[in-house]
């Protein structure tokens, strides 16, 4: 990932650069203290990143971010400055910011947001070399979870792969089916079945009802929502 600085300090861009290249995978390609170095670094260098400060003599840094969104699309920024008005950030985020860093700048912070930055660019890359369209759990994914486990969304005892083989079952069979019915069918226990349906009944994917047979207690019945 090749980086440019932006920062009038030239203390504290060097602070920052050394911060840069302690993270693998990251280089700083140049360094610029104002709008016009910026601008002609930003359309000689082409950086992925440019790490950004707000106050300048001569420009907002706000500003800046919004002529990179329009102008150098394929470069991401990640604001780095002593700011921390609330419209500020609100400015920031709306115009497309990856990260919003306070001054001082704390390195485990830092090296947190460059390695997340580092797996969404990589996630987004390799899905556009592979396809043209992107199914809504990849981008879930490279919305909110860089750096997260694949399943950290969901609760304890629930992963993704059982979950879809429950709601494929269920999607299949309008009649309705038990528990039982369901574990028999994806190979797993009653008890097993019934906790991801009982979930899938919480997110509103399912409904249940009560069975009321000739023998016995009354069974929960599941049935998929369906639209029309």
């Amino acid at each position: 990932m090749n980086v440019l600085i932006v920062e009038d300090d030239l203390r504290i861009a060097e602070i920052n650069r050394r911060f840069v290249e302690k993270v693998p995978g990251y280089k700083v390609i140049g360094i610029a203290t104002d709008q016009a170095q910026a601008q002609e670094q930003l359309e000689i260098l082409r950086p992925d990143l440019v790490m950004l400060d707000i106050f300048f003599p001569d420009m907002n840094g706000l500003d800046l971010l919004r002529y990179i969104k329009e102008h150098h699309r394929e470069t991401d920024v990640i604001m780095i400055t002593a700011s921390k008005e609330v419209g500020t950030v609100e400015d920031a985020l709306r115009s497309g910011v990856f990260d919003f860093i306070v001054k001082p700048l704390v390195f485990e912070r830092f090296q947190k947001t460059l390695l997340r930055f580092q797996e969404y660019r990589g996630k987004l890359d390799r899905l556009k070399t592979e396809r043209v369209q992107i199914e809504q759990e990849e981008i879930d994914r490279l919305l909110h979870s860089q750096g997260e486990k694949k399943d950290s969304y969901l609760p304890k005892g629930i992963d993704t792969l059982t979950l879809e083989k429950i709601t494929g079952v269920i999607a299949a069979e309008r009649v309705g089916l038990t528990a039982e019915a369901v574990g028999r069918q994806i190979g797993v226990s009653r008890s097993t079945a019934r906790r991801y349906l009982e979930f899938l009944v919480s997110k509103d994917q399912v409904t249940a009802d009560l069975s009321y047979g000739d023998v016995g207690r009354p069974e929960r019945v599941y049935r998929g929502v369906y639209s029309g």
